[in-house]
């Protein structure tokens, strides 16, 4: 029994320290205000866009972006065809962007197709003093590059990560909750750490670096979360993100049970294996500094996704109905804390009304992810990047037969 009650309070402990960590971001994020300086002359801008088998969104992709109200003579398209065997290559030469192709089986991956340029075609994106990235999947709007220019000609921003955002959220309470879940951990996150002086964190889309940046680093980070994996080797290295809510990217979310899955034991099975190689070192940084930005990321890589903190954090307040009854209050107050935290990210980012409806099914999202963290639990490590269909090929698949919808 003793065994249980020390348990029991080292996980109260752990709950009562992410709730204070989502409050305080939360408080946070209502002061937040970008950084940016206006520019003389705009500077170039090189649109890095990493595809693979991309054949069906490339062409609108590259549409939207030559839709930019940015001077046409300030920045050019450049697309990484890596180990495409559609016609990927084909639409984006077509529709007017720099094709580089890369055939490397043996080393999938983004990272792994990043760094291969970056480090191969120097030449290419060197003269530009700005290198922006947005995934083959996303819509950037028309703003983008002259919000990400605005912030990286401030003396203190080196690299800027934009607004992350979901470009279906209608389709249906998936997508909707998914939205919800992007306003909170691509919006409110990123802007509260900022304020309390921690890294925004790199979300793997929309982000921009200054190209001296990426000229000495390549793309270092080559695990299923690179975009994790890079943004601490930068904190590391005393570079903060900077995070520009204005600087707007759209993607598709997973519309099916099956997507999701592939989606979530990517995202959620990478950032374990980085928390299980980075923490401790982090924690020493923190340690030996004092330094907040440390603090930060540790709170950061100890936190765990939402749902699955909703799971431990109800089976814990179960166990103080039953028994430990002095807890109950302070699970009481988590639970509080965590509906301020949920629905601050919706009123910072204005979310539609039809997306606070959806909020209703959250327990149903919630349950629908508890055999991701089962999958996780008994497979350990995510092996490889697994590419999530789009909406569209499911469609086409539906066209063709049941089995694989």
């Amino acid at each position: 029994m003793i065994i249980i009650d020390i348990l029991f309070i080292i996980s109260s402990l752990y709950c009562v320290s992410v709730a204070l960590y989502f409050f305080t971001l939360t408080l946070a994020a209502f002061f937040f205000h970008k950084k940016t300086a206006t520019f003389p002359v705009p500077p170039a801008i090189a649109v890095l866009i990493p595809a693979h088998n991309e054949e069906l969104q490339i062409e609108k992709t590259l549409q939207q972006v030559y839709k930019s109200g940015y001077p046409e003579d300030r920045y050019s398209v450049m697309v990484i065809a890596d180990n495409c065997d559609d016609r990927t290559a084909e639409f984006a030469r077509a529709a007017g962007a720099t094709v580089f192709e890369r055939n490397d089986t043996a080393n999938r991956g983004k990272g792994q197709a990043l760094d291969w340029f970056l480090r191969q075609y120097t030449e290419a994106y060197g003269a530009f003093q700005i290198v922006a990235l947005i995934d083959a999947d996303a819509l950037m709007s028309e703003s983008y590059l002259s919000e990400v220019a605005s912030s990286l000609s401030h003396p203190d921003v080196q690299v800027v990560q934009g607004y992350n955002g979901v470009s279906n959220p209608e389709d249906n309470w998936r997508t909707a909750i998914s939205t919800a879940a992007f306003n909170v951990f691509n919006h409110l996150r990123p802007a509260g750490r900022n304020v309390i002086g921690g890294t925004a964190g790199l979300k793997g889309n929309g982000m921009a670096f200054r190209t001296p940046i990426l000229k000495k680093y390549g793309w270092p980070a080559h695990s299923i979360v690179e975009d994790l994996e890079f943004s601490l080797q930068l904190l590391h290295d005393g570079i903060l993100i900077h995070y520009n809510p204005d600087a707007l990217v759209v993607s598709e979310m997973a519309i099916e049970k099956k997507q999701l899955q592939t989606q979530r034991e990517r995202w959620e099975g990478g950032r374990l294996e980085i928390f299980k190689k980075n923490a401790l070192c982090v924690f020493k940084k923190f340690a030996g500094s004092g330094s907040i930005k440390y603090l930060d990321e540790f709170m950061e890589l100890i936190t765990p996704p939402l749902s699955l903190f909703l799971i431990i954090q109800s089976a814990l307040f179960a166990l103080t109905l039953l028994h430990y009854h002095a807890w109950t209050p302070v699970f009481i107050a988590i639970c509080a804390v965590e509906i301020f935290y949920v629905l601050s990210g919706q009123i910072l980012r204005k979310t539609p009304l039809s997306v606070w409806i959806y909020l209703l099914a959250a327990p149903f999202y919630i349950l629908s992810k508890l055999p991701i963290y089962l999958s996780l639990a008994l497979r350990g490590k995510v092996q490889s990047w697994k590419r999530t269909k789009r909406k569209s090929e499911l469609k086409d698949i539906d066209k063709t037969g049941p089995d694989e919808s």
